[in-house]
């Protein structure tokens, strides 16, 4: 049976990075609604996991973004129909929204390469490694939303990542980047770049070394396939 994967993207310059592979790999079929665009949202009966992906707006950037409103209130109706639902980053903090929680300016910035640690979980959760040095480009944070259990933290900020049920993961870093993606999100968001604890130097971003990508992104399929219940594709 073919996957059908729907992509919540908000940007031009905010794809979907490695998941593209993993896509691939699964013969999956993707489509995307570009909020940036049109907005026209999909049939929820003919999503088998939505991907909701990051951008520089705040979830509460409603009277600018009129379209949060009904992106949330499809993400809500997504969560309740059982479909998958995978948010990162900007998408983490629409799922918290739209079940409620509060989306607040983080204490520091977070932006480069930082720890990521796991956090005590059920077992039936999924499991991080212990710590995983993952790619960060945020200034918010949310609150755990109802029936959310925590997963990880950093250093910078506390709600890393949160799981509900067996069907919704919000991670509040980035395991999809790829050399590219992060070159294209250094060029339009370099004013971001401001001295600070926890935010790197653009020289330092792009001296990344190409296998620091590649580990996230196993992690990411990984992830993947545990929301989907898809068995890993082969050579993954």
């Amino acid at each position: 049976m073919t996957l059908n994967a729907h992509v919540f993207q908000h940007v031009p310059f905010e794809g979907i990075g490695s998941i593209q592979t993993w896509l691939d790999a699964h013969n999956a079929r993707m489509e995307t609604t570009c909020f940036f665009r049109d907005g026209t949202l999909p049939s929820l009966h003919q999503i088998d996991v939505l991907i909701v992906m990051g951008g520089p707006m705040s979830v509460n950037d409603e009277a600018e973004f009129p379209w949060l409103r009904a992106e949330k209130a499809f993400i809500r109706n997504a969560i309740a129909s059982g479909v998958p639902v995978l948010g990162i980053c900007l998408g983490a903090q629409l799922i918290a929204s739209a079940l409620g929680a509060r989306i607040y300016a983080n204490t520091q910035k977070e932006i480069g390469w930082f720890p990521v640690r796991a956090v005590n979980s059920p077992p039936e959760a999924f499991s991080f490694p212990e710590s995983i040095q993952a790619f960060h480009w945020h200034g918010e944070t949310f609150d755990l939303p109802p029936g959310a259990v925590h997963l990880a933290e950093s250093d910078a900020c506390k709600h890393q990542a949160f799981q509900i049920g067996d069907h919704v993961l919000g991670l509040q870093f980035h395991l999809e980047t790829t050399p590219e993606s992060a070159r294209a999100l250094i060029d339009k968001c370099r004013h971001e770049l401001e001295p600070g604890p926890f935010v790197q130097a653009e020289v330092e971003l792009l001296a990344t070394p190409e296998g620091q990508y590649a580990e996230i992104n196993v992690l990411m399929h990984r992830l993947l396939d545990k929301l989907t219940q898809a068995p890993p594709a082969p050579n993954a």
